[in-house]
Formats: C-alpha cells, sequence, structure tokens
C-alpha cells in the first residue's frame, strides 16, 4: 500500500513545574499514514485536541455543588439568610413566560441541587401537561426546598383563575399534595392550613406529617397561583432534620412571594 507523510500538530497537556495549574503546550510530530487512513486519522486528532477543552469546561452539575453564600447576595430582612431571586435565566418555564418570577431566603451553607431532566419542565416548555420542578436547593443537615409549577388548566378551566378561584386551601392541596410528598397524599396527614395575602397576591400555607412520603416525614407548603399556573413551594425534612431546622425551614416558606 502506498504512504505518503502527512502532518498534524496535537493539542497536549503537562503539569508546570512551578504550579499545579495545568498549561497548554503544542507538539508537532511527523507521522506517515496510509493515504487510505487520512480521514479517519483526521477526525481522530480533532476528537483528541477537543478532549482537554471537555475536561477543562465546568459541567453544570459539577457548577452547583457550592454553598449559595457564595454567589447569592444577603437577605434584607435577615442577614443570617441569603436571597434566591428566580429570573428568565434560571429556568425553562421562567424564559418561556409560564412561570412568574419568585423569590425565598435560604441559609448561606445550602446548595443548589441539580433537577432532572425529565422532571424539570424543560422537554415540554411552552406548554406542559403535568406539573414540573422549577428549582431545588437542599442540606444535609437541615432538609431541603423546591418550588414545583403546576399548569393552571389542570386545576381549573377558568384562566388567570386566582388561587382562591380554584378553590380552597383543602381542595388545592388534595390535588397537588403528591407533589408535595413526592408520591401520595393522604387527607389526615394535614395538620393545619393557613391563608395569607400580601398585597393583590393569596397565598394557602399547609403544615403536614407524612410518614411515608418520599420527601421526608415533615412538610411544609405554600401555594398561590398567577397567570398560567399554580406554583408550590415545598419545605421538606425528615425527623432528625426538623428537630434542628423547622423554624429555619418555616422562615424560608414565610418568606416565599411571586
Amino acid at each position: 500500500m502506498a504512504t505518503s507523510p502527512f502532518t498534524t500538530s496535537l493539542l497536549t497537556l503537562r503539569p508546570s513545574s512551578s504550579s499545579s495549574k495545568l498549561s497548554f503546550i503544542r507538539a508537532s510530530d511527523r507521522f506517515t499514514v496510509p493515504s487510505t487512513s487520512r480521514r479517519e486519522f483526521f477526525f481522530k486528532g480533532l476528537a483528541f485536541q477537543a478532549l482537554p477543552l471537555l475536561l477543562l469546561t465546568p459541567q453544570p452539575s459539577l457548577s452547583r455543588e457550592v454553598e449559595v453564600g457564595s454567589f447569592l447576595p444577603r437577605s434584607p430582612s435577615d442577614p443570617s439568610f441569603v436571597l434566591f431571586k428566580a429570573s428568565p435565566k434560571d429556568t425553562p418555564a421562567l424564559r418561556a413566560g409560564n412561570v412568574q418570577p419568585y423569590q425565598f431566603i435560604l441559609p448561606p451553607s445550602w446548595k443548589q441541587a441539580r433537577v432532572a431532566n425529565i422532571l424539570s419542565g424543560n422537554y415540554c416548555q411552552p406548554k406542559c401537561a403535568e406539573p414540573w420542578v422549577e428549582v431545588k436547593f437542599e442540606d444535609d443537615k437541615q432538609g431541603k426546598v423546591q418550588v414545583v409549577a403546576s399548569p393552571l388548566i389542570r386545576l381549573t378551566n377558568k384562566p388567570n383563575a386566582t388561587i382562591e378561584d380554584i378553590g380552597s386551601p383543602e381542595k388545592v392541596i388534595a390535588s397537588l399534595g403528591p407533589f408535595v410528598t413526592g408520591n401520595t397524599y393522604d387527607p389526615d396527614e394535614l395538620l393545619e392550613t393557613s391563608v395569607e395575602k400580601l398585597g393583590d397576591q393569596t397565598y394557602y400555607k399547609y403544615v403536614l406529617e407524612t410518614p411515608y412520603a418520599l420527601t421526608g416525614t415533615h412538610n411544609l407548603a405554600k401555594a398561590t397561583a398567577k397567570g398560567n399556573t399554580v406554583v408550590l413551594f415545598v419545605a421538606s425534612a425528615n425527623d432528625k432534620q426538623w428537630q434542628a431546622s423547622q423554624k429555619t425551614l418555616k422562615a424560608m416558606i414565610d418568606s416565599f412571594v411571586v
């Protein structure tokens, strides 16, 4: 088989002797490659050169593994918390206009958790038929919170309905309860309901004891309707977490507004 010279330049990584950082060096070597293999060799070379860039590019799931206090501002109302304000860059539903911006406080030591694509609503925007998870934050010692959004049409046929238009607090939680617990909802698990009015917006608040819930044995929730969506904020904890953090979780629930 006839051969001919084929020269390529490969990008490699080498540790620098003066620091622990990686530095790029470019080395040129002359290879003799069969002419019939040039095309295969060329594309393999491109893949090899791209590898260091992939390794050095922060992946979304890893970039969230930092304490929120390192990038969120302190809460003006309580400096012991930080303030999360959701904007269109945060979720597909906010970018699509299906959810209005919302905000809440959380401890600076908490971390943002990755939401699986199948739960995020990313695949069904702008018209989702079922509820989806907007964002999720957690702490091993204190518990977790998440924002769940549900299409209004799932609960009522009235356009731009308020939470009162949908029904009583008990009726709303009966529909959304499984999205609080992660599996099933039993009315006997509902310990307390209350109604809160902030300006023109009404919120239903719930205290639940959920021994069989996937989310945890204790759940707090707050729901409201705005635009075409019902938004549910859920704080969850197991027994051990609840003993240490119930006041913190209640403060987070109280702070949630849309």
